[in-house]
């Protein structure tokens, strides 16, 4: 058929068709810095939103307004979660290092879902390492994967 033929209710069915961004069904911690990084997004998302529909660019907005819905829906649900100053317990927020059976070390800061990159040295609260590690104290060991790892320094960042 040729889109001469098409109507324009199927175009817009398109554009709505955008689809939405899953929402995980964790709680939602953040630290102070990931709820920092949720209100960013959402004054970046506005102004181009407003951009977009200044251009009457229909995807665009479609897209934008998908993202939108999913940062809002963050925000109104983040919870805020500073880990105690000076705990000698593995609790979200915190720095921890590791030493692994082969004596190299890694550190990993347990974050939010949203704010977890691990090439920066963060990893969500519920990912298998942040599992692993909850409750545990210096010189304890974790095992994730069947590896060992010796949790040798806790620090509040």
């Amino acid at each position: 058929m040729s889109r001469a033929f098409t109507r324009e209710e199927d175009s817009e069915n398109a554009i709505a068709g955008v689809g939405e961004r899953p929402i995980s069904p964790h709680r939602n911690l953040v630290t102070e810095r990931g709820l920092a990084m949720i209100e960013e997004n959402l004054a970046d998302l506005r102004d181009i939103l407003a951009k977009a529909e200044r251009k009457a660019d229909r995807e665009r907005i479609a897209v934008v307004s998908r993202d939108l819905r999913y940062w809002t829906a963050r925000r109104e649900n983040a919870e805020l979660s500073v880990p105690e100053p000076g705990s000698d317990l593995v609790r979200f927020g915190m720095g921890v290092t590791l030493q692994g059976d082969d004596e190299r070390k890694v550190h990993w800061k347990i974050v939010g879902e949203d704010e977890a990159d691990p090439a920066k040295g963060t990893i969500s609260h519920v990912s298998p390492m942040a599992v692993a590690l909850f409750g545990k104290k210096l010189g304890d060991v974790a095992v994730v994967n069947g590896k060992e790892w010796e949790i040798v320094k806790l620090s509040d960042s």
